[in-house]
């Protein structure tokens, strides 16, 4: 019996409005549900943007008005899991939206396997990226470097995860990250202690990405080409 090719369909969006980034993600996502496109990963950075999954206690939004103000950040109420967590730029954002019917119908071990991709990153700059027992995400020791919040329907998945690189740690103050009040945030900047090229990460994060997830053959693709197949 021949073996069915895995094909990822890969694009970066590059510095894209979280609005519109999600939009995008609830287009793309149905036409997965119907099998009218392969799997998909987008890479991106938004702008200034906290968002509050589903669980999400209002309480870890601590910046007020003034503060969203003045740091020009937008806020979003959103369908995935977990609770509170910060998006801007010099961070990656990646989301995937594959058909786990395909690959395994387990969204704990898809959670796992996006933590493995940034461990498998992190190991590339000689830094060990860990798992926290009872905590999703990525850790150098007990700093969070990469948040996961993910949304699976009809075992399509949605979101995904925020990686920091260059990111001001500064805009994690107006908020409790993901609700954990012992733990600092981290980068790859502050860990490394210089300023790392987004391209060659995003370079790293799709080859582990294929391995991860087992893909044959990634297809790169701009936002104009993707936007053609699905309208």
């Amino acid at each position: 019996m021949t073996k069915e090719i895995r094909k990822l369909i890969y694009c970066d969006l590059g510095f894209i409005d979280y609005k519109v980034a999600w939009d995008l993600q609830k287009k793309i996502h149905q036409q997965r549900v119907e099998d009218k496109i392969d799997d998909v990963l987008f890479l991106l950075e938004h702008p200034h943007t906290y968002t509050l999954g589903k669980t999400a206690d209002k309480k870890n939004l601590v910046g007020d008005e003034k503060y969203l103000s003045e740091n020009k950040i937008s806020v979003y109420d959103i369908d995935r899991g977990g609770d509170i967590t910060y998006h801007g730029p010099g961070q990656i954002v990646g989301y995937p939206i594959i058909n786990l019917t395909k690959w395994q119908r387990d969204t704990h071990k898809y959670l796992r396997s996006l933590e493995d991709v940034i461990i498998n990153v992190c190991k590339d700059y000689a830094l060990a990226g860990q798992r926290i027992n009872g905590l999703t995400g990525v850790w150098i020791d007990d700093r969070k470097i990469a948040a996961i919040g993910i949304k699976v329907s009809r075992w399509i998945t949605m979101h995904g995860f925020a990686f920091n690189i260059n990111t001001d740690l500064k805009l994690f103050n107006g908020i409790i990250p993901c609700g954990i009040t012992d733990k600092e945030v981290t980068s790859l900047k502050h860990e490394l202690g210089y300023e790392v090229h987004l391209i060659e990460v995003k370079e790293k994060i799709i080859n582990h990405f294929s391995n991860q997830f087992n893909y044959d053959q990634i297809e790169f693709k701009s936002k104009e080409d993707l936007l053609s197949l699905i309208s």
